[in-house]
């Protein structure tokens, strides 16, 4: 037997995103010790829905709410992803 398939248009309308805060560039670091995604305006009129993992190990750490939450977001979306755990001083 042989399956195949061609998988084109994919339309994706998420329900479920809370409304993100607004931050400029300036606002970064009191954005990322706030919220775990939002909205972030870069000069004038462009903006852009960040989110970020807070651990580079996903087990400890569960992103995929933050993630979500961008998707309501009609322009470029971006997602900060850890890739060094960091264990602290040794």
């Amino acid at each position: 037997m042989d399956v195949s398939a061609k998988i084109v248009g994919i339309k994706y309308s998420p329900i479920l995103c809370r409304t993100l805060n607004e931050y400029s560039i300036s606002e970064l670091n009191v954005a990322l010790s706030k919220d775990g995604t939002f909205i972030l305006t870069i000069g004038k009129n462009k903006q852009i829905a960040l989110s970020w993992w807070v651990s580079a190990k996903r087990t400890r750490s569960y992103p995929y709410a933050r993630v979500y939450d961008s998707l309501g977001f009609q322009g470029k979306k971006v997602t900060v992803i850890p890739i060094v755990k960091d264990e602290g001083k040794e």
